[in-house]
């Protein structure tokens, strides 16, 4: 398989995991609205959107499978948890604790691992 071809795909499967994780603040920023009612808790702009967010992201990942090995879909999809927190930290002001520094070391050491 053409190494070329495999990193495109790749970025296309990152491309992906980024837009899930700016959808996942999306429904963060809706579920700290404080809305009441149930119906506009989940029929908003935000969450709508976010849900069409993940539906693509979905639908890259499923493109970007159709070249690269699963086991390197794995790899990178892990990376979301790393930009979910520091998209958190400084879109939503969340702190950062050192238990996720240190979760966030080890996914990037794993990260480095397998590329090695």
């Amino acid at each position: 398989m053409e190494s070329g071809k495999v990193i495109l795909y790749a970025g296309i499967y990152l491309v992906g995991v980024i837009i899930s994780a700016f959808s996942q603040i999306l429904l963060k920023k809706s579920a700290n609205s404080g809305e009441k009612s149930i119906i506009k808790q989940y029929l908003n702009v935000r969450v709508i959107s976010a849900y069409a967010m993940f539906f693509g992201a979905t639908l890259l990942s499923i493109y970007a499978y159709k070249v690269i090995p699963i086991t390197l879909g794995a790899i990178l999809g892990t990376l979301e948890y790393g930009l979910v927190a520091i998209l958190g930290h400084f879109l939503l002001k969340e702190e950062l604790r050192q238990k996720q520094i240190l979760g966030l070391i080890i996914i990037i050491a794993g990260i480095i691992c397998y590329s090695i």
